[in-house]
């Protein structure tokens, strides 16, 4: 058994202060977008920035942009969130299509929770002191006693009326009161 486990920070799947409950805030802050001006591997980079940079800023007013020019270095793609995570991406000898897939995912996710162990797959900020809901919970308790199968408890217990119940009643009592003639025009 391996325990590369215990160097992942841990913690809980959750949405950045409920982020999507109101509105949507995108998380992504920052894009640093690092080339160089010549050299082969770095030839994507030049064509998304050459292309695509500009409908992806229009598209996203809140994300800041820098574009750093960088003498004999391999194209890097950096991007830092609203609570502090920092990822990075290396797009070396990336065709423009990958780049913008690889912008497109860093807009998408929340931060750079892959490195996160997740200490329960549930989570919740208020816990309820009266446990899990399940559909037995407000069942009566005569059920426990019961010898199964039973006709008795099988029979569909409905103790409201349907809404075509309703409707059938009113018209009943409609019509008992004498209102068969046309409808009253309100003026």
């Amino acid at each position: 058994m391996s325990n590369s486990h215990l160097f992942l920070k841990s913690g809980f799947p959750r949405a950045p202060l409920a982020n999507g409950v109101g509105r949507y805030v995108c998380q992504l802050q920052r894009v640093t977008l690092k080339y160089c001006k010549n050299n082969g591997s770095s030839k994507g980079m030049r064509e998304f920035l050459e292309n695509d940079l500009l409908d992806f800023t229009r598209a996203n007013p809140g994300v800041v942009v820098y574009v750093k020019p960088r003498r004999h270095r391999t194209a890097v793609m950096s991007a830092e969130y609203l609570n502090g995570d920092k990822q990075w991406i290396n797009c070396r000898n990336n065709t423009r299509e990958e780049i913008r897939k690889w912008v497109e995912l860093l807009k998408t996710q929340a931060t750079g929770s892959s490195d996160t162990r997740l200490r329960k797959l549930w989570h919740t900020d208020v816990p309820s002191v009266q446990g899990a809901w399940t559909p037995f919970t407000h069942q009566h308790p005569t059920g426990n006693l019961a010898q199964y199968p039973s006709k008795e408890l099988s029979k569909l217990q409905t103790d409201e009326m349907t809404a075509s119940e309703k409707l059938i009643e009113l018209y009943r009592a409609h019509k008992l009161q004498g209102g068969e003639g046309k409808p009253e025009s309100s003026s």
